[in-house]
C-alpha cells in the first residue's frame, strides 16, 4: 500500500506540476500578447503626438499669418481717411477752389477797366451836364 500511496502522490503531484506548467505557459502568452499590445499602442500614440504637433504648427503658421493680415490691415484702415473727413476736404476745398483765385494780373486788368468805364461814364456825364444847366 506504501507504493500505492506514493504512486498516488506522485501522480497527483505530476498533475498538479503539468497544470502549474500550463497556466505558467498561458500566463507568458499573455504577458507576450500584453507587451506587443503595449508596444503597438505606443507607437500608434507616437505617431498621432507627431501628427497632432505638425497640425499644431500649421494652425500656429496660419495664425501668426493671419495676425500680420489683421495688423497690416488695420494700419491701412487707419490711414485712410473716413467718410466724414473726405465730406470736410470737399467742402474745404470748394471755398478755397483754386480756379476762382484771381491772378494779380488779371485783378489790374479788371481795375483798369472798371476805372476805364467810369472814366468814360463821367466823360459822358459832364457831356449832359453842360445841357442840363450844371455848368
Amino acid at each position: 500500500m506504501p507504493s500505492t500511496e506514493s504512486a498516488d502522490i506522485s501522480y497527483e503531484l505530476a498533475l498538479k506540476l503539468r497544470d502549474l506548467e500550463e497556466s505558467q505557459k498561458l500566463s507568458k502568452e499573455r504577458l507576450l500578447l500584453i507587451g506587443q499590445n503595449l508596444i503597438e499602442s505606443q507607437e500608434k500614440t507616437i505617431s498621432e503626438i507627431t501628427e497632432l504637433k505638425k497640425q499644431t504648427q500649421i494652425l500656429n503658421d496660419e495664425l501668426k499669418r493671419i495676425k500680420s493680415i489683421a495688423n497690416s490691415l488695420s494700419e491701412e484702415v487707419s490711414k485712410s481717411a473716413r467718410k466724414e473727413e473726405l465730406a470736410i476736404l470737399e467742402r474745404q476745398w470748394k471755398m478755397f477752389d483754386p480756379l476762382e483765385f484771381v491772378r494779380m494780373e488779371d485783378l489790374e486788368d479788371a481795375i483798369n477797366e472798371k476805372t476805364h468805364h467810369l472814366k468814360k461814364d463821367e466823360v459822358k456825364e459832364d457831356k449832359h451836364s453842360f445841357w442840363s444847366g450844371k455848368l
